[in-house]
C-alpha cells in the first residue's frame, strides 16, 4: 500500500525558507514520478514541482529560481527546499506519486497517490 506523509511544514515570515520532506513507503520508489502541489483556501489545487527517478525536474513559473525539489532514493524521501518565501507562497502542500510519462506537466491527474499534506504559513 503506496503511503506518502509529508513534514516540515509551519509559519515563517516573508524572505524566509522551509524545507519540505515526504517519506514514502509500500512500494519501490524509483517506480514512479514524483511531486509537490499546494492548495490555498479557496483556490484550486496546482502543480509546484516534480521529478523522475533520474533527476530531471519541472517547476511551475510562480516557483520557478526559488523551489528547488530533490530526493533521497536510498532514503525514500521527496524533499522541497523553499527559499525567498511569499505570503502567496501560502498553502497546504501535497506530496504525490504516480506512473505518467507526463509528470512534468504538473497535473492533478498524472499522479495517482497524495499525502495527507502539510501547512506552509508565510507572513508579510
Amino acid at each position: 500500500q503506496v503511503q506518502l506523509v509529508e513534514s516540515g511544514g509551519g509559519s515563517v515570515p516573508s524572505g524566509g525558507s522551509l524545507r519540505l520532506s515526504c517519506a514514502a513507503s509500500g512500494y519501490t520508489y524509483s517506480s514512479y514520478f514524483m511531486g509537490w502541489f499546494r492548495q490555498a483556501p479557496g483556490k484550486e489545487r496546482e502543480g509546484v514541482a516534480a521529478m523522475d527517478s533520474d533527476g530531471s525536474t519541472s517547476y511551475s513559473d510562480s516557483v520557478q529560481g526559488r523551489f528547488t525539489i530533490s530526493q533521497d532514493n536510498a532514503k525514500n524521501t521527496l524533499y522541497l527546499q523553499m527559499n525567498s518565501l511569499k505570503p502567496e507562497d501560502t498553502a497546504m502542500y501535497y506530496c504525490a506519486a504516480g506512473p505518467s510519462p507526463q509528470w512534468w506537466l504538473l497535473r492533478e491527474a498524472d499522479f495517482a497517490y497524495w499525502g495527507q499534506g502539510t501547512q506552509v504559513t508565510i507572513s508579510s
